[in-house]
């Protein structure tokens, strides 16, 4: 039987449309069955040689090709057998072993290296997300797919991811993005230049600088960690940077969830709040973004900053959130433990709606006004400090103690002072003498930091010195009233604030004393005490 009658029959054979089945070994070792392809259909079948060495395979007609757990479908392909190579065109389809699924017009294919290279409307899915692009390199072997020209990952239909280059490892499931990365989600944006994703979690991972913006306007700067997309969860390393609003968070590390809208910041956190003019640093800080409260722990520190003179409030706990969450919206009286509180209507965005508390061992350090006492409440509605629990209030040389002191501030400087029960003030004079008023109840003015006057009610005692206008001592009074009033001027450096007048408002009753017929010891008031040794006398004392 001649070559072009056998020629005739095998074409007759693969013509008929009935399923056969035919199987092609390349140019291999034999007993290499994972390299062997296998054709399982073809409608029509033509053999072409073009030289001695080279035998082309033209498969025409829903062609479908085996070779181990991976199949193939397409249109028509060409087998040559010599290079180990085989191409396919029109819907080209290659299954992985049910791992992966990729699409394309054009297939070229290496038969003993088991890569793929697909072009046009190239389609790549794992079963959780769908690759498209132009032109992909797939290694059937560790289940990569790599492109290089642009491409775009669709998950679950909401999450969209595009870069320029992408190696798609379709077992694990993970996609490595490169270059011009961009992530779009309902919830959020995001930029990068190369960024981790897998299609199953979910979970967007951060290897290099990545900029965030989700729906409510807040935006992420982070090098490093994770976003959990699936379950809102988050975490970021390297100094994040978060902006939401007025507000700047940073920390070494920040853990976010937006479904309890709780954020934790860990080593050396910041909140800066551009709208109070305030920082706060610790060491951990717990923020709910929703209320948009915060509480600061390991060593806080409250900055509120001011042009010449800053305040720096320490304690054990900081605390801070809306006054509407406290007190309620609306115009409605309040009462607190000293005052009626009317609070206003704060419907719209307020900057000033807004508290600050301190609990336990709290320290307040400004140039001109200092403070120690074991909680403090502040509002920013009415500018008002208020000290709870052996408050003690420094200012100059004079010292304001009692059981409660309001220290009203007018932009941002201490104004006013309200102290009640046991209410004290120590003017130092030098060495171990002091003036001194005692009260249930005291109210005193300053300017820029210093006390103006003073005025004690209920049972009011004093001691003060009478000096000469070179300040030597003629003698001491010691007086009580209903009623004292305290007058303050400069001295001649015109620096300090010395006791200048004292007024007795009714019901006096007083001795003067000759300086020599008491010691200083008798010329005390009960619960008399200077607290010098515990003043934070510069911002850098607040911790000891």
């Amino acid at each position: 039987m001649n070559s072009k009658l056998i020629y005739f029959f095998l074409l007759v054979c693969f013509s008929s449309g009935v399923h056969k089945a035919w199987s092609q070994q390349p140019a291999q070792a034999s007993g290499d069955t994972i390299k062997k392809v296998d054709i399982l259909y073809a409608k029509k079948v033509e053999f072409l040689k073009t030289n001695d060495t080279t035998q082309l395979q033209i498969l025409v007609g829903n062609v479908k090709l085996r070779q181990a757990n991976t199949l193939f479908y397409c249109d028509s392909c060409v087998i040559n057998n010599s290079i180990h190579l085989f191409e396919a065109f029109g819907h080209v389809h290659i299954n992985d072993a049910d791992t992966a699924n990729a699409f394309s017009d054009y297939l070229r294919y290496l038969t003993d290296k088991r890569v793929a290279y697909l072009q046009k409307n190239v389609r790549l899915s794992d079963g959780k997300a769908l690759l498209t692009t132009d032109n992909l390199e797939y290694d059937v072997d560790t289940k990569l797919g790599i492109y290089t020209n642009g491409g775009k990952v669709v998950n679950n239909k909401k999450s969209v991811l595009t870069s320029s280059e992408g190696y798609y490892y379709t077992d694990l499931k993970d996609i490595y993005f490169k270059k011009n990365v961009e992530l779009k989600d309902p919830a959020y944006t995001l930029r990068s230049d190369s960024l981790l994703y897998n299609t199953e979690s979910e979970v967007a991972r951060f290897i290099a600088k990545t900029f965030i913006r989700d729906s409510s306007n807040r935006t992420i700067v982070t090098s490093e960690g994770f976003y959990d997309t699936k379950n809102k969860k988050a975490e970021f390393g390297r100094r994040p940077v978060i902006q939401d609003g007025a507000r700047r968070y940073t920390g070494d590390r920040i853990i976010t969830n937006d479904s309890t809208h709780i954020s934790q910041i860990d080593g050396n956190a910041i909140i800066v709040d551009t709208a109070q003019a305030t920082t706060v640093i610790a060491g951990h800080i717990i923020a709910n973004n929703e209320t948009e409260s915060f509480l600061a722990f390991n060593k806080p520190l409250m900055i509120v900053k001011q042009e010449d003179d800053s305040i720096y409030i320490t304690a054990d706990t900081l605390f801070s959130a809306r006054l509407t969450d406290l007190y309620g919206s609306g115009d409605s009286i309040k009462k607190d433990t000293i005052r009626t509180v009317k609070t206003v209507d704060t419907k719209e965005k307020d900057s000033t709606d807004r508290y600050f508390q301190a609990f336990y061992h709290v320290r307040i350090f400004s140039d001109s006004v200092q403070s120690i006492c074991d909680s403090m409440f502040y509002s920013f509605k009415d500018s008002v400090f208020r000290l709870y629990k052996n408050p003690v209030v420094w200012s100059k040389e004079n010292q304001v103690t009692g059981d409660t002191i309001l220290l009203f501030t007018k932009n941002r400087k201490a104004d006013r002072i309200k102290v009640f029960e046991n209410s004290l003030l120590v003017n130092k004079v030098q060495a171990d003498f002091f003036n001194q008023i005692k009260s249930l109840r005291m109210d005193g003015y300053l300017t820029d930091g210093s006390i103006d006057s003073m005025r004690a009610r209920g049972f009011a005692e004093c001691i003060y010195y009478i000096q000469n206008e070179d300040s030597s001592f003629t003698g001491v009074n010691q007086s009580t009233s209903d009623v004292i009033d305290i007058y303050f001027s400069p001295d001649s450096t015109g620096k300090e604030k010395g006791l200048q007048r004292v007024v007795f408002r009714s019901a006096v009753k007083g001795t003067l004393w000759p300086m020599r017929s008491k010691s200083r010891e008798e010329l005390r008031l009960k619960n008399f005490q200077w607290l010098d040794d515990r003043r934070p006398k510069t911002k850098y004392e607040l911790y000891q």
